[in-house]
């Protein structure tokens, strides 16, 4: 027998396959897909190895030199992978069904505490006092602060409402956050299991917040529905997409500013040091309903913002997704990175 096949089994390297057999193969046959037979199959093939080797006399077997070089092809092992068995699709099922209990059991009490029953701090919706809707319009009014900076710099088309700088850092800073959420939704690959219209959506968000985007969150855990078409995305949709970076920016400068104007803002207001904003901040939760249901809100976001993006890693730059897959699960700054690193796609 030459000496080459020697040599070359000798220091051919092992191939451990999983499927069956723990020990080495030296083969480059293509094994059959059944299981007991391929067993068997590498266990003759050692044996017979094994016995040859053995019958070969000594004084053929030869050192390795340059001249008796080692050929080697890869050995590949055919068997089939694992498929989940009906006990994970099963618990994969019960899970999800889970999760919408209790986002729809979130939406219920979200609704009542906040909306209807008396016992929440300050005023139910059917029994909202005169001076919550004043400081409504007037936060509404001072929406991203654009009046009271237009206002600091000679421009005075229209007066801002001056309030307190705690309460304008608290409902810009929440609506900043609304915003950057647009383009996630509107990227969200189960976005289709949501039958209505994600502008509307988005739109009432922006008013109500997690009135409406907890309900999505339970809607996108269906299954999905093979014979429904896919809507093509809206001109809204479009424009929060390709400007994903812009929207980020602005979100991020929106809820940056709203921080620092919280606690340095009006300044010559009157509204005291930064110890005193506090005061005034937590005495503000505990007795306006509007700034109660913003902590829910942040809460809120900062469950969602970490799970839609991880949902959605596959929307970002190859480069940047651990980065942003790090990032997600900072309040804000990993939604901005979500839309800065943002691969849109072709879709109209």
């Amino acid at each position: 027998m030459p000496i080459s096949i020697m040599s070359s089994v000798t220091a051919a390297q092992a191939l451990v396959c999983h499927n069956c057999h723990p020990h080495s193969v030296f083969i480059n046959s293509k094994p059959s897909h059944t299981l007991s037979y391929h067993h068997q199959f590498h266990r003759k093939l050692e044996s017979l190895a094994t016995k040859t080797i053995s019958s070969w006399p000594l004084r053929q077997m030869q050192p390795l030199s340059k001249q008796n070089p080692i050929k080697l092809r890869p050995l590949v092992c055919y068997g089939y992978s694992r498929k989940p068995t009906s006990t994970e699709v099963e618990g994969n099922h019960n899970t999800r069904r889970l999760l919408q209990i209790m986002l729809w059991v979130a939406e219920g009490v979200y609704i009542l505490w906040l909306f209807l029953l008396p016992y929440a701090p300050g005023d139910p919706v059917w029994a909202i006092s005169a001076e919550t809707v004043n400081s409504l319009v007037g936060l509404s009014l001072n929406f991203f602060f654009i009046l009271p900076l237009m206002n600091s710099v000679g421009i005075c088309l229209i007066d801002s409402p001056v309030l307190h700088p705690m309460s304008e850092g608290l409902f810009n800073f929440v609506i900043g956050w609304t915003l950057l959420f647009a383009p996630l939704l509107y990227t969200d690959k189960k976005r289709d299991r949501y039958k209505g219209s994600l502008d509307v959506l988005w739109g009432m968000q922006m008013f109500l917040t997690n009135t409406f985007l907890i309900p999505y969150m339970a809607i996108r855990l269906n299954e999905a529905d093979t014979n429904y078409t896919p809507s093509k995305r809206s001109q809204l949709g479009f424009v929060m997409t390709n400007g994903a970076p812009i929207v980020g920016l602005i979100g991020g400068v929106a809820c940056l500013i709203s921080v620092l104007w919280a606690l340095f803002g009006r300044m010559d207001g009157n509204f005291g040091s930064i110890t005193d904003r506090w005061e005034f901040f937590v005495s503000y939760l505990g007795s306006e309903r509007l700034a109660y249901a913003f902590i829910w809100d942040i809460c809120f976001y900062t469950i969602f913002q970490p799970w839609l993006i991880g949902d959605n890693l596959q929307n970002v730059q190859k480069s940047k997704v651990d980065t942003v897959n790090y990032l997600r699960f900072l309040p804000v700054v990993g939604l901005i990175a979500y839309l800065l690193f943002l691969v849109c796609d072709a879709e109209p």
